[in-house]
């Protein structure tokens, strides 16, 4: 693949916008700029909170696990309401990885 260097001159407002709207995304202009010419949606990269929050729900989710299997193989509590609990984790992580 050839590469073609393109020149573009920008006033100061309009560099420091492209910048900031980079930083948001978690990249650096250049490969910001090759999203925006492919058409690539571009999403604010998510604060570090989202990550924690993420982790968190998948160690929740691997407690409820181990209690489902648990009270499953003794027979105190219905499959109902074991796959409710997946569920609501479940609806819980699709809408953090939505975000």
């Amino acid at each position: 693949m050839d590469k073609v260097k393109f020149t573009v001159r920008l006033t100061n407002k309009e560099h420091a916008h492209l910048k900031k709207q980079a930083d948001n995304a978690g990249l650096k202009m250049e490969p910001y700029i090759r999203r925006l010419i492919a058409g690539k949606e571009i999403r604010p990269h998510p604060p570090e909170e989202y990550y924690k929050i993420l982790t968190e729900l998948n160690h929740i989710g691997n407690n409820i696990n181990q209690i489902a299997r648990i009270a499953n193989a003794e027979r105190h509590i219905t499959t109902a309401k074991i796959n409710e609990a997946v569920k609501m984790v479940d609806d819980i992580m699709d809408i953090v990885r939505s975000w």
